[in-house]
């Protein structure tokens, strides 16, 4: 019989890629909610979305076989309350949350694997006295408990920087503090964790220069598996990430110990039946892993990285897990030998910026059919203000992003070069 799945932000790009995956002709999929209500709409609480999601739902005269998504906050959050409405296989709400919860992860990660972990604090951002107390001895980073994209992460050098990232916190928390309020409602958790509410931050000590790396996995019937690792790497302001690249380059040695210590650090969130990705850094020069974060779903971005060099996009592992069913994956039938993701930014953050000149839709369509391994999503439009540009983090506006796949390294890097010459977008002042 055919299984009904409810994807949730569904839209015509990963549509396509979810088209993909083996036994595709078994499987109807649905939207569950809009992607602009789930990924852009600042307005839309948590409480709205839900409520919107069991209308949906309440009405459709069919089974719900499974409901997946792989947008980050607040899609993530939300897969687990309207699964155990619904009586669907997945992970619990709490086990999701020590995933996600900053501040919550760090704590059983410090548990688990101290070595691995930086130093880390709590802050209340709307303390009277919280710029006259630093958390950490500079540099630190510091971030709301739960966001996403990079939004309101602030590296601080000095207290000049500290007073402009809080500032910066109390005008723009908001937008993921009420979801994140919102969500907790919804599970069980400890008094100290309660208090680290949707309102508060994480200070993290700066981890030392070196690689850094995910690894996309999945829990099946409590047992933890790890099937890629994909790099990423930064831009020249060694914050912004700049692309992502399948497979890694790290030796393998590394990547064990990496797959190891994700293995016992899930275990010790209770994640089961689920997807998820896990991001470290390696330092060449001292041999030292660190854990920067984990997600409990598979990376959208690293999907058509999968499907170029495995021949099926890692959506397929997000479904079976869904379906309570063991995932076969990694498969390595794919075209290429390598395959990344490429975000094209403007550097520096001048909101007043204009875009001068980008191609339309048509010729975007041209390009890619001169680069037949690639496909391209602008985001901006020629006349439009960067300050609009909906993904940017605290350092850089993105303007496109570019999939692309090659058989060599070189080729791979040439083909990005020449994508972005023919793109030819340019940003000034407005006219």
């Amino acid at each position: 019989m055919t299984k009904n799945i409810f994807v949730i932000g569904l839209e015509e790009f990963n549509l396509r890629l979810l088209r993909k995956v083996r036994h595709a002709e078994n499987y109807a999929f649905h939207g569950l909610l809009d992607y602009e209500s789930v990924a852009k709409n600042r307005k839309c609480d948590v409480n709205t979305l839900l409520a919107r999601a069991y209308e949906t739902l309440d009405a459709f005269p069919g089974t719900i076989d499974a409901i997946v998504g792989y947008w980050d906050f607040p899609t993530i959050l939300m897969m687990p309350v309207l699964r155990r409405r619904y009586g669907l296989n997945g992970p619990t709400l709490e086990s999701v949350l020590k995933c996600e919860h900053k501040y919550w992860a760090r704590l059983l990660q410090r548990k688990a694997l101290p070595e691995i972990v930086p130093s880390f604090a709590l802050v209340d951002p709307f303390a009277t006295d919280a710029a006259a107390k630093p958390p950490l001895p500079y540099p630190f980073w510091i971030k709301p408990v739960k966001a996403h994209s990079s939004i309101l992460a602030f590296r601080v050098r000095n207290s000049r920087d500290y007073r402009a990232a809080l500032e910066a916190t109390r005008a723009g928390i908001s937008r993921f503090a009420v979801n994140l309020d919102q969500i907790m409602q919804y599970a069980e958790v400890p008094p100290e964790i309660a208090s680290a509410d949707g309102w508060k931050c994480i200070a993290e000590g700066v981890i030392s220069a070196g690689q850094q790396c995910t690894l996309e996995g999945y829990v099946f019937e409590g047992t933890p598996e790890v099937y890629g690792v994909v790099d990423s790497i930064r831009g020249p302001n060694r914050s912004s990430l700049e692309r992502y690249q399948y497979p890694s380059t790290l030796p393998k040695r590394v990547q064990q110990r990496m797959v190891d210590a994700a293995k016992l650090l899930i275990a010790q969130t209770g994640l089961d039946n689920s997807p998820f990705n896990m991001e470290f850094f390696w330092n060449r020069r001292t041999d030292r892993i660190w854990v920067l974060e984990v997600n409990a779903r598979i990376s959208k971005s690293h999907s058509p990285l999968f499907d170029k060099v495995e021949g099926v996009p890692h959506k397929e592992v997000m479904i079976d897990v869904a379906l309570g069913r063991q995932p076969e994956y990694p498969l390595n039938l794919g075209r290429f030998n390598h395959a990344a993701k490429f975000m094209l930014r403007r550097y520096g953050y001048d909101d007043e910026k204009v875009v001068l000149s980008a191609p339309d839709a048509k010729a975007v369509r041209a390009i890619e059919s001169r680069f037949p391994s690639c496909e391209i999503t602008l985001q901006v439009r020629k006349g439009m203000r960067l300050g609009d540009v909906h993904l940017k983090d605290s350092y850089s506006h993105e303007l496109a992003e570019i999939f692309v796949g090659a058989n060599s390294q070189n080729a791979l890097m040439r083909t990005i070069r020449d994508i972005v010459d023919e793109l030819n977008i340019e940003i000034g002042d407005a006219p």
